[in-house]
């Protein structure tokens, strides 16, 4: 089975990192997590975090492009996407959020037929301490449909994501 110039019958993997912080705007809305390209990520060696995107369109700056935080799957398979999220201490005098919410999505910028067909769902309470989350979960995947990571939290102020991970392995599926 061919995958954008890769002949693999195994496992593919993409895996992405950021250690930038990115400011969360406040209010609960969800918000893609952008991820550099190139040197910045973890590994992409089946292409499916590029700056030139399959449908033509180009990132120019990744931190300001929420197609940055796209993974376009290599193949159709059975997927299965990992995360990890480390927010900033809202503690203090300022308020602060009293719940940090994450998801999976497919299709967050309703580039395809079925945007936003959200998974993994998760809202809950601040922890005592740093602020670090990870999650796994199943779906299928396809080619055609990007994948992203969104996060939200409900401060009435923005808040860092100080990291972030983003994974997606593809095992073959019949």
């Amino acid at each position: 089975m061919a995958t954008r110039g890769i002949l693999n019958s195994g496992v593919q993997v993409c895996s992405l990192k950021v250690d930038t912080p990115q400011l969360i705007p406040g209010g609960g809305t969800y918000h893609v997590v952008r991820f550099p390209f190139g040197s910045g990520e973890s590994t992409d060696r089946f292409e499916m975090h590029q700056m030139l995107q399959p449908d033509g369109y180009v990132v120019a700056d990744w931190a300001a492009d929420d197609r940055s935080g796209l993974i376009w799957p290599s193949r159709a398979g059975w997927g299965h996407l990992y995360g990890m999220i480390q927010w900033e201490s809202a503690s203090g005098g300022s308020g602060g959020y009293t719940e940090l919410r994450d998801q999976y999505v497919r299709d967050p910028l309703g580039l395809t037929s079925s945007p936003n067909d959200t998974t993994a769902t998760e809202h809950r309470p601040p922890s005592p301490g740093m602020q670090c989350f990870v999650k796994s979960h199943g779906i299928f995947v396809n080619p055609a449909t990007p994948l992203a990571l969104r996060v939200g939290h409900n401060d009435a102020q923005p808040r860092n994501l100080v990291l972030a991970e983003f994974k997606l392995a593809i095992h073959p599926a019949e």
